[in-house]
This record gives structure tokens, C-alpha cells and sequence, in this order.
């Protein structure tokens, strides 16, 4: 039996390819920049005929260059509240319109064309009927109102 050669370019985009699906499977993003990485080294072993410390350095300098710079942004992405609000906290701030007076106790508000079930912030304080409020926070089914 004879021993297949694999040239050194296509065990980079094994490992590339290895890398990719370990990305798939643990959503790991630094995996996809090891990747590009082995991309790059086989593109400097298969067209440029770089050697083994060639190949070595652009995957550590292209790795490590995609990680120092994406790795700051995602982060600054993933600490930050998404601008569009959904459910119940796009309705916090709203305004409403008071249907039955509401008091610490309890009350009916009109609050995005639906009838709410609602509660003063103040318990002290109360809300005839047609007037405006503004909404300061939703727990459960109530609106808490001011």
C-alpha cells in the first residue's frame, strides 16, 4: 500500500473546516477566527509556497488580529438593550387614559387600544375617569400608573 502526501495547505483548511463546525456546534465565535486563520495559512502554503514557520505566523497573526479587533465590538454589542422594545416594556411610558378611577388599590386604564387592569404608584394618590396617565411600570396583568 502506498502513503497518500496531503500537501500542507489542505490540513489548514481541514483544520479550518474542523474549526467551522466547532463554531456551528458550541456558537463559539473566536472558533470562526481560528478558522479564518488556517484559511489564511493554507493561502500562504498553497499559492504563495510559504513554509512551516510562514504558514505558523499568518495563522497566529491573522488569528490574533481578528480576535483583538471583533472581540471588543461584540462585546459592546452584547452589553448594550436592543432600541426596539417589545411586549409589555414598550408599553412602560406610554399614556393612558383612566376608564374607571383608579386608586392604590386598583382601576381600569385604556392603555394601546386595550382595557388594562391598573394601580396608582402613589397608594395615596387616585384618578378620575378620562384622565391621562402615564404608565411607570407593567407587573403581571396591571399597569402601575402616574
Amino acid at each position: 500500500m502506498t502513503g497518500v502526501d496531503i500537501d500542507a495547505w489542505l490540513w489548514w483548511l481541514i483544520g479550518a473546516a474542523a474549526l467551522g463546525i466547532a463554531l456551528v456546534i458550541t456558537a463559539m465565535p473566536e472558533l470562526g477566527m481560528l478558522a479564518v486563520g488556517a484559511v489564511a495559512a493554507a493561502v500562504v502554503s498553497g499559492i504563495f509556497g510559504g513554509g512551516a514557520v510562514a504558514q505558523v505566523a499568518v495563522f497566529t497573526v491573522v488569528s490574533t488580529a481578528l480576535i483583538a479587533a471583533v472581540r471588543p465590538v461584540a462585546r459592546r454589542h452584547r452589553s448594550q438593550r436592543p432600541e426596539l422594545a417589545t411586549g409589555v416594556d414598550a408599553l412602560k411610558g406610554k399614556q393612558a387614559v383612566v376608564l374607571e378611577r383608579v386608586d392604590g388599590s386598583g382601576g381600569r386604564i385604556k392603555l394601546a387600544g386595550e382595557v388594562w387592569s391598573a394601580r396608582a404608584l402613589d397608594t395615596g394618590r387616585f384618578y378620575e375617569v378620562g384622565q391621562e396617565v402615564d404608565v411607570v411600570d407593567i407587573e403581571g396583568a396591571t399597569a402601575i400608573i402616574m
